[in-house]
């Protein structure tokens, strides 16, 4: 029996970013310095097969530093932490390794020239998400306003008007956050916007990725971890530019066929926590289902590297 035809659209850049990289090579020369096990405050990055393959190797992931013996290194993921963590883990002279990627502590950094030059920081971002706990713990509790919407951006008290600056979560959507923005400008003139974009150079091309495929996909398909911000914002992002018929899922084993019936094109990316092996296991899972033509489409080329702490670079 002849295979129906399907069209993948092959999304480019896609998967893993160069924080991410660096936070896995973070856990890995841990191991091989240290020897197992070595701790991992929180998941090292949102991404199951990873962390799987993390704790076969000899990682630990908690949730909170007392779970880590007094004599066992601890590494803080790549998403950042409270300054309360560090601080605490110097008082036990711990071991500590911080896989924050570099752009998050860009964004610590900021939030605490800003304040420290007198003026409210406003966090735009999405309230419990690791990164964002980070960030409001940059400085003492009710120093930084978090908006999440448009809604909160055209609502929000401030105490001083004239005194006010804005820093966001680096995996948020880029046009949705554009309108929160325009929304505190409109009401802030005055506000002071990051030097550089804090959305993160992976964040942003991944979404243009989508964007540039949706207008051919009849449906889109995102892997990535449920609790993983930037794959879930693509395939918001999807849905938004014209798709929706768009699903984020783990694995290509979550993935029903029959949601295929009636889809001759389908666009397939990857969060950038999820490995590349995730994206050609998909693919493999299509090819016995479907006679594929496969398109890869490539927005821009990412060459950025981020080297790693001194306690392991040598």
């Amino acid at each position: 029996m002849s295979k129906r035809k399907l069209t993948i659209q092959l999304a480019g850049p896609r998967g893993f970013c160069a924080g991410v990289d660096r936070a896995i090579e973070i856990v890995e020369r841990s191991l091989e310095k240290f020897g197992a096990p070595v701790y991992v405050r929180h998941e090292i990055v949102h991404n199951k097969f990873v962390v799987d393959e993390l704790r076969e190797k000899g990682a630990i992931f908690v949730e909170e530093l007392d779970e880590v013996p007094e004599d066992a290194p601890v590494i803080f993921s790549a998403h950042g932490v409270p300054k309360s963590v560090p601080e605490a883990a110097q008082r036990r002279n711990m071991v500590h390794i911080d896989a924050t990627c570099p752009l998050v502590t860009k964004v610590h950094v900021d939030a605490k020239r800003h304040r420290g030059e007198g003026r409210t920081v406003i966090l735009i971002g999405h309230a419990g998400h690791p990164e964002v706990i980070g960030t409001l713990g940059q400085l003492p509790e009710g120093q930084i306003l978090l908006v999440e919407n448009v809604e909160q951006a055209e609502t929000v008290e401030v105490p001083n008007p004239n005194n006010l600056s804005f820093v966001t979560q680096t995996t948020l959507s880029v046009d949705d956050t554009a309108d929160i923005i325009a929304a505190l400008e409109k009401r802030f003139p005055d506000i002071e916007s990051p030097r550089k974009e804090d959305i993160c150079y992976a964040t942003t091309n991944r979404q243009a990725a989508v964007k540039a495929l949706t207008p051919n996909c009849d449906a889109f398909v995102v892997l990535g971890a449920p609790n993983s911000s930037n794959s879930n914002r693509l395939a918001e992002v999807a849905r938004a530019a014209g798709c929706p018929k768009s699903i984020l899922i783990e694995r290509a084993s979550e993935l029903d066929i029959a949601w295929l019936d009636g889809v001759d094109t389908v666009g397939v990316t990857a969060g950038a926590s999820a490995p590349e092996l995730l994206v050609q296991e998909l693919i493999s899972t299509l090819k016995d289902n479907f006679d594929v033509e496969l398109k890869e489409i490539n927005v821009t080329t990412e060459d950025v590297h981020f080297s790693l702490p001194r306690a392991l670079s040598a």
